[in-house]
């Protein structure tokens, strides 16, 4: 048994969860490898031959011949510039964000550099870290409401599990976590936006095991954007996109390629977004957000969580809801599997997510929600939570200097 692959060439495997494969000793490789490369040279820089190549005699390195498509000019035309200087290359991006007519991240923070930065150009973070080479990383958003920080413990309380299941150790306390958070938000002077902050392994030696990251990193940035409640329905689709295995879903990783693929596939659709539907045929989110029904019974219910993120904005709607079945404007609230035909034939369908926080769906896979119009228990639960977003608990006052 063996891996193959292009930093091996070939690795032989003798274990298998403890358990030997084979006579559990290195193989002698008997058999001869016929190949037909195009070119090869061995790693000291011989020659090999092109038909028949025996591994015993060292690991080769193929040049694969392969012709470049590029939208200008030919090859030989094509001259990468080098910059000679540290100072040559600030000085482009400076060029770049002095084109901006105003900066949309006013502040960054970085373990890496151990402070907070200001300056744009400098927003960067290592090639080598395990979260950009591997996908190995994890995130959450607050929001920053009229000065206040909406959110932040329940998003950092969901933060510190994803460190945990992504098997990442932090640099910090939860509790310095929340400091750093709120003195990055108080030195950005931003308003109204959102805070979005990254824990990784850290930089690294580009290999697939974090075991070569001597140090995990954090990462956050103040995004300066203007929001406000969402009043109109959009269409959504369902998507085609394979959905994350519950192991990864249920985290908030950065590995959103399936969200990017099923979020492009609505757009080329003429969507807004799109619904997921799990293996066994139930409702499960959207790529970004997640989903609620209010049935044509006033029962408001939503998608079990146990293969899906446990949305913050959807938990406060489950703690909030129960005032309008207070108020007889609801019957219930629960959440349960939900078939995609009962999910069609509600009365009422929205997204809940953190800067919405609802947004109404009127139409699915050209298909009218109730009478098509936004409803009116998604218009009374949206205004809910706006309110609580604007004078709720949870929110944090921003020390600005």
């Amino acid at each position: 048994m063996m891996y193959v692959g292009i930093t091996l060439p070939v690795l032989p495997i003798i274990m298998w969860d403890d358990q030997p494969i084979g006579n559990a000793t290195l193989p002698q490789y008997r058999r001869r490898l016929t190949l037909t490369p195009l070119a090869a040279t061995r790693f000291d820089g011989s020659p090999a031959s092109a038909s028949t190549i025996a591994p015993p005699n060292g690991p080769l390195v193929w040049e694969l011949q392969h012709t470049a498509v590029q939208e200008v000019g030919n090859e030989s035309d094509f001259k990468v510039h080098v910059f000679s200087s540290s100072s040559e290359l600030l000085e482009k991006l400076h060029k770049k964000w002095n084109l901006v007519e105003k900066q949309p991240f006013p502040a960054m923070y970085s373990s890496i550099y151990g402070g907070i930065i200001l300056d744009p150009a400098m927003m960067v973070i290592p090639m080598d870290d395990h979260m950009v080479h591997r996908g190995h990383g994890v995130f959450d958003t607050a929001i920053i409401l009229n000065g206040y920080i909406c959110g932040l413990d329940v998003r950092l309380d969901r933060f510190v599990r994803s460190i945990a299941k992504a098997k990442i150790s932090s640099p910090f306390s939860q509790s310095a976590l929340r400091s750093i958070l709120i003195q990055l938000t108080a030195v950005s002077k931003c308003k109204k936006g959102t805070l979005r902050y990254w824990l990784s392994p850290g930089p690294g030696d580009f290999q697939l095991s974090p075991s070569g990251c001597p140090t995990s990193a954090f990462y956050a940035v103040v995004i300066d954007n203007d929001f406000s409640q969402c009043k109109d329905g959009v269409k959504v689709i369902t998507s085609h996109v394979p959905m994350k295995p519950p192991q990864i879903a249920t985290m908030k990783t950065v590995n959103y390629l399936p969200n990017v693929l099923a979020k492009m596939e609505a757009e080329e659709k003429g969507a807004s977004d799109s619904i997921w539907v799990d293996e066994e045929g139930y409702i499960a989110e959207g790529p970004k957000m997640n989903v609620a029904f209010i049935t044509k019974e006033k029962e408001l219910v939503m998608p079990n969580f146990d293969k899906i993120l446990r949305g913050c904005t959807a938990r406060r709607v489950l703690e909030l809801a129960p005032k309008l079945v207070d108020e007889g404007l609801l019957k219930g609230v629960a959440t349960k599997n939900i078939t995609v035909e009962e999910a069609k034939s509600a009365a009422e369908m929205m997204y809940l997510g953190s800067t919405l926080p609802v947004l109404p769906i009127i139409m699915w896979d050209d298909q009218p929600i109730g009478d098509g119009r936004v409803g009116e228990l998604t218009k009374q639960l949206s205004d809910m939570l706006w309110d609580d977003m604007v004078a709720g608990p949870g929110r944090i006052p921003v020390p600005y200097v």
